[in-house]
C-alpha cells in the first residue's frame, strides 16, 4: 500500500477580531505609580533593590527593559509578583516591535494595490481590514513570507512553463495569489503516494463520470485522485489572473491539479482536466505548467511547445480515443439525438462531443450547446 502524503505542519488559520491595544504604557508607569503611593523615591528604591540609580530612572521613562532578575527584586520590595512585571514588559515590548512594524508595512502600502483585494475578500481569502498595515499584514499571511522581498522570492520567481495567447495576458500579482490559494487548499486534502499506474486507472473512471451531474463527477474525481497521490483544487479565478489551470508538483509523492473554473461549461472543464492530468504523467516534477487560454476553442490543439501539445493529445485521446474520432469525422452527427447516441455508445458525455465536433469545424460553434453541461457557481 502507498504510503500517505502529508504536509509537515498545518497551516494556521488568519487570526480574525484578535484585539490589538492602540496603546500599551511602559511598564515604569505602573512602576512610578506604585513609588507614588508607597512615597517611595527612585533612590530609595534603587537602594532597596540593589540596582543602579540610573537603571530604575530609565525603567521609569520606559527607556530600559525590566529584566526577569529586576522583577523578581521588584517583588521582594514593592510585593506585586515578578510575572505580573515580565508580562508586562513583554507585552510594552511587543506592543513597540508591531508599532514598528506598523510603519514598515505603511511604507508597502503600493505593494498591496497590485493584488485583487476585492476578489481575495469575495472568496473569504482574507479578513476585510481597513489600514494600510493591517491590509499589507494580511497578504503577507496569505502568501506565508514576512516581506514583499519574500513574496517575491517564493511567489513570484517560479519557473513557470506559461502558454500565453494573444488575447490574454496574466498579471503576475494575481497569478500569484491563484497559485498560493490552490496550495492552501492542497495542504487540506490527505494523499496517498502517488501511484503513476493508479493514476491512469483512475482517470478512466473518472472519463466515465462525465455522465452523471457535473458536481457528483467532480467530487469524484477529487476523491480519487486524492487516492493515488494527486490533490485537485478548483480555485475561482481572479481579476487579472486569466488562467485555466496550472500544474506542479508539492513533493516527490504529491502533485497538484489546479483548475480555475474559468470556462463555464463541462467540454471545457474535462479537457483541461485531462490536459493538466497529461503534464503530469508526461512530464517532469520539476516543471510547472500553467494554462492561460480556454481549451475547447479554435487553438485547442494548436500549439507552438512540444510538451503542451503533448498534453493536449493524451487528453484529446483519452476522451474520444483515435479510432472513434475517425468514426465520428465518417458520421459528422448534426442533431442532438444523434449525437447523444454517439456519445453513448463510448460512453461519455455528449457536451464534450459537440466540443470536439465545434472544434473539427464539423458543428457550427451556435449548434446543440444544450447539450453541454454548465457548471454550478
Amino acid at each position: 500500500m502507498a504510503k500517505t502524503s502529508r504536509a509537515k505542519t498545518s497551516r494556521a488559520k488568519t487570526p480574525r477580531n484578535q484585539y490589538v491595544p492602540d496603546v500599551v504604557s511602559p511598564p515604569g508607569g505602573t512602576l512610578e505609580d506604585m513609588l507614588e503611593e508607597r512615597g517611595m523615591s527612585q533612590a530609595e528604591l534603587a537602594e532597596r533593590t540593589g540596582r543602579p540609580k540610573k537603571t530604575i530612572n530609565e525603567i521609569l521613562k520606559g527607556k530600559a527593559a525590566i529584566t526577569p532578575e529586576t522583577a523578581l527584586q521588584l517583588e521582594l520590595v514593592l510585593g506585586a509578583p515578578a510575572a505580573f512585571w515580565n508580562q508586562r514588559e513583554r507585552d510594552y515590548r511587543a506592543y513597540l516591535a508591531r508599532k514598528d512594524e506598523d510603519d514598515r508595512l505603511c511604507g508597502w502600502a503600493k505593494w498591496q494595490q497590485c493584488f485583487p483585494l476585492r476578489d481575495m475578500i469575495k472568496h473569504g481569502w482574507l479578513p476585510d481590514v481597513s489600514t494600510r498595515a493591517d491590509k499589507v499584514r494580511a497578504l503577507l499571511r496569505f502568501f506565508e513570507v514576512a516581506s514583499p522581498e519574500q513574496w517575491q522570492e517564493v511567489h513570484a520567481a517560479r519557473q513557470v512553463n506559461f502558454r500565453k495567447s494573444q488575447a490574454y495576458e496574466a498579471d503576475e500579482a494575481a497569478l500569484s495569489v491563484w497559485l498560493a490559494r490552490a496550495e492552501h487548499l492542497a495542504s487540506e486534502i490527505p494523499c496517498q503516494g502517488f501511484d503513476k499506474k493508479g493514476f491512469r486507472d483512475a482517470l478512466l473512471e473518472i472519463r466515465g463520470l462525465t455522465n452523471a451531474p457535473i458536481r457528483d463527477a467532480v467530487s469524484a474525481a477529487v476523491s480519487k485522485c486524492a487516492a493515488v497521490g494527486v490533490a485537485v483544487a478548483l480555485v475561482p479565478e481572479v481579476k487579472g489572473c486569466r488562467a485555466s489551470g496550472a500544474t506542479r508538483w508539492l513533493s516527490a509523492d504529491k502533485a497538484l491539479l489546479q483548475l480555475s473554473l474559468r470556462y463555464k461549461t463541462n467540454d471545457h472543464f474535462w479537457f483541461t482536466f485531462f490536459h493538466e492530468a497529461g503534464h503530469i504523467l508526461l512530464h517532469g516534477k520539476r516543471e510547472v505548467f500553467l494554462e492561460s487560454n480556454g481549451h475547447g476553442d479554435d487553438d485547442l490543439h494548436d500549439d507552438d511547445d512540444d510538451l503542451e501539445r503533448a498534453a493536449n493529445k493524451f487528453a484529446a485521446d483519452l476522451l474520444i480515443p483515435p479510432k472513434d474520432v475517425e468514426r465520428l469525422r465518417r458520421l459528422a452527427p448534426k442533431t442532438s439525438h444523434a449525437i447523444r447516441a454517439f456519445a453513448r455508445s463510448i460512453g461519455i458525455a455528449p457536451g464534450i462531443v459537440v466540443g470536439r465536433l465545434q472544434h473539427d469545424k464539423l458543428l457550427p460553434y451556435t449548434h446543440c450547446n444544450n447539450l453541454k453541461s454548465t457548471l454550478p457557481p
